[in-house]
């Protein structure tokens, strides 16, 4: 189940429309949807006409009686137009025989925010209580739900909400899969504005503890995102909403588009295990036909699978590499190393590379050596040396093969 969140510029500059098709496609998989949108942008334009001023305390609107007038009208007309375009079926269209049914209602109960630093934010709320059992009714009719950022008390006030904190407290409360907010950027960014597509919860908090967020956006749905994912989420993910098919590229590629925050790191290293032969030999066979690799004998494989390391990605088996030592000799092969190519150029071998070192030195040997034919700069660049077929153990000595031409490589431990 997905409870996908979204402002109110998706639907007044049209991506919305788009949007549908994702969203279709997504229900003929299977995947239970909760649409969530936002109103800022037409709340805006509404209080303008009227030449009335917003005030915002905290990045929260001060919502006085003009503004939640504005803002329930507002709402009304958003949930009309989403469920319009949801109700598209022309033939020849990605909505061709779609049938999505939705359904919207008093989900969200609300209690006031009250004053916060001697503003009295009015009738802006927070929300109190999401009517999940409702909501998983209509979920289980095969029904789409749409949330407004409205909410309501039991003494029949309506409150004007944050959409990051419905977003996350319905995603919370249903204990769903995925929370995923799209935006006008294409996610969380590091120091030098590069993307950064993984964070752990840990990892967001620091972020906004440290005042690195400088994108008002990111300030607003990372904090939800990460608050899902301590409550029992799996993943918040934050996308652009303005790059073509960027919900699908997101839900169904490993690398993404945008940022994956997660409750735990989603790589591990580890030593590999008998289940893990399917997924090795998916690694290392395109680079064995290749010649990348030297072909290896699979039932050896299995009997030597605990010389291998695997670095595994969100349960993937993303590389691979194995500690061959000859302790006569002090010294260690460095052998299948392998790296998935999504996942080249991101540091993974020489996390790899790094944990091999670690148990030859533990092994208290004082070389490593390998054997490559197309990789020669990548091990120069991290401290291996070109030499030849002398400095090999005598035992590698014997089985070097000359038609493959392969060259030697050493570094000092």
């Amino acid at each position: 189940m997905f409870v996908i969140a979204f402002g109110g510029e998706v639907v007044a500059d049209g991506r919305f429309f788009h949007l549908t098709h994702d969203l279709n496609l997504l229900a003929a998989l299977g995947v239970r949807l909760v649409l969530v949108h936002g109103s800022r942008p037409q709340i805006e334009s509404k209080l303008k006409a009227q030449k009335i001023r917003s005030r915002f305390a905290e990045r929260l609107r001060v919502t006085d009686g003009a503004a939640l007038e504005a803002a329930m009208e507002v709402a009304g007309k958003l949930r009309v137009q989403i469920e319009a375009l949801l109700s598209m079926g022309l033939p020849n269209s990605p909505m061709a025989g779609a049938h999505i049914r939705v359904a919207s209602g008093n989900f969200v109960t609300a209690r006031p925010i009250g004053v916060v630093d001697g503003v009295d934010l009015m009738h802006t709320g927070e929300v109190r209580k999401i009517d999940s059992a409702a909501i998983e009714r209509r979920l289980k009719d095969e029904e789409l739900v749409v949330l407004s950022p409205l909410g309501y008390s039991p003494t029949g006030e309506v409150f004007n909400l944050a959409l990051g904190d419905v977003a996350s407290a319905t995603a919370v409360a249903l204990k769903a899969d995925k929370l995923i907010f799209l935006m006008d950027t294409p996610g969380v960014t590091g120091k030098r504005g590069e993307l950064l597509r993984e964070l752990t919860v840990r990892e967001g908090r620091n972020l906004l503890s440290r005042g690195r967020v400088e994108v008002e956006e990111i300030r607003n749905y990372l904090p939800a995102a990460v608050r899902a994912c301590e409550q029992g989420v799996g993943r918040a993910h934050l996308i652009s909403g303005h790059l073509d098919d960027s919900l699908l590229l997101e839900l169904f590629t490993h690398k993404g588009v945008g940022t994956l925050v997660t409750p735990d790191p989603l790589e591990t290293l580890r030593h590999a295990k008998i289940e893990d032969i399917g997924g090795l030999l998916q690694l290392i066979e395109p680079l064995e036909d290749e010649g990348t690799l030297v072909k290896r004998n699979r039932d050896l494989l299995e009997m030597e699978i605990d010389r291998f390391w695997v670095l595994e990605h969100d349960r993937m088996i993303i590389g691979c590499a194995a500690l061959y030592p000859f302790s006569d000799e002090r010294s260690g092969e460095l052998a299948g190393l392998a790296v998935h190519p999504e996942f080249r150029g991101r540091g993974a071998g020489e996390r790899l590379l790094a944990a091999v070192e670690k148990r030859a030195r533990g092994l208290r040997l004082k070389q490593l050596f390998v054997l490559t034919t197309r990789a020669e700069h990548w091990f120069v660049e991290r401290g291996f040396v070109e030499t030849d077929v002398t400095a090999l153990p005598q035992k590698k000595k014997e089985l070097y093969n000359y038609q493959r031409r392969s060259v030697v490589l050493t570094k000092r431990l």
